[in-house]
């Protein structure tokens, strides 16, 4: 893989794990371990982020071993999260071979923001610096996540260290698509994307994407990426028709 393909993937690494914070982490040898409470396999997994391509078999059954105890301490499922390249393609061996189950392919994708973009939507749009009670409900009741991490939710988000943007669709006093815009460097990473399942297929966050767009655009970024379950064709489609191109896939190694 060409030197600067890596250093986009290990940049939008660094990105959307800073955009996307834990609630607790060890890092260990180059492997990043991050809890959450077990909300999302992403922040309760572990990241090979910088030494894949180090270790010989041995050295990582040993290691795995280590990371499996740790979140065993902590009641949680030993979750590996791995990025679908050569050079992480021997740790994917081996813990298949640990009996580690493959899981949830997502993909990475990018784009430039044109300087020309300008959000020219009709509905009741909200744009907010901090989290609110009313985001956080629209976005809980949206997605019918489970009561117990409702607070493990809000302390993730309010821990963003960057310029952040909560933003939210109305039409008629109904709710119709809330998301989360974070700028770091040149980059506006686009997390929490949803729509209610009633307003679904009605434009609706294409309208609030080109909102948060255009909001990045004004803070100065100039890119824009995002992750979204290849499983989710709805959502592949819509983000090929706004122009996005994938950079990379990641997956997860579940032990059973």
């Amino acid at each position: 893989m060409p030197e600067q393909n890596l250093t986009l993937i290990r940049t939008l690494e660094e990105l959307s794990l800073n955009a996307c914070p834990c609630l607790q982490q060890i890092l260990d040898d180059g492997w990043v371990l991050r809890f959450a409470e077990g909300y999302t396999k992403r922040a309760n997994s572990v990241t090979a982020l910088y030494s894949a391509t180090e270790d010989s078999a041995g050295d990582l059954k040993e290691k795995i071993d280590r990371c499996a105890a740790v979140y065993s301490n902590f009641n949680l499922p030993s979750i590996f999260r791995l990025i679908d390249k050569p050079q992480w393609s021997l740790l994917d061996r081996t813990l298949s071979q640990l009996g580690y189950t493959k899981q949830d392919v997502v993909s990475v994708q990018v784009k430039s923001i044109a300087h020309n973009n300008v959000f020219r939507g009709v509905l009741d749009l909200t744009l907010e610096d901090e989290l609110s009670t009313e985001w956080l409900d629209h976005f809980v009741h949206a997605t019918n996540l489970p009561f117990q991490h409702w607070n493990t939710l809000s302390m993730m988000l309010e821990m963003i260290p960057h310029k952040t943007c909560y933003g939210y669709l109305k039409d008629r006093h109904r709710f119709c698509s809330c998301g989360v815009g974070v700028l770091e460097k040149n980059y506006l990473g686009i997390f929490c994307l949803t729509t209610s399942q009633k307003q679904r297929r009605r434009g609706y966050a294409t309208q609030l994407m080109a909102a948060l767009t255009d909001w990045g655009r004004s803070q100065g970024a100039t890119k824009i990426y995002l992750q979204v379950e290849t499983a989710n064709q709805p959502g592949m489609k819509l983000y090929n028709k706004l122009g996005f191109t994938e950079a990379y896939q990641y997956f997860y190694r579940i032990k059973p």
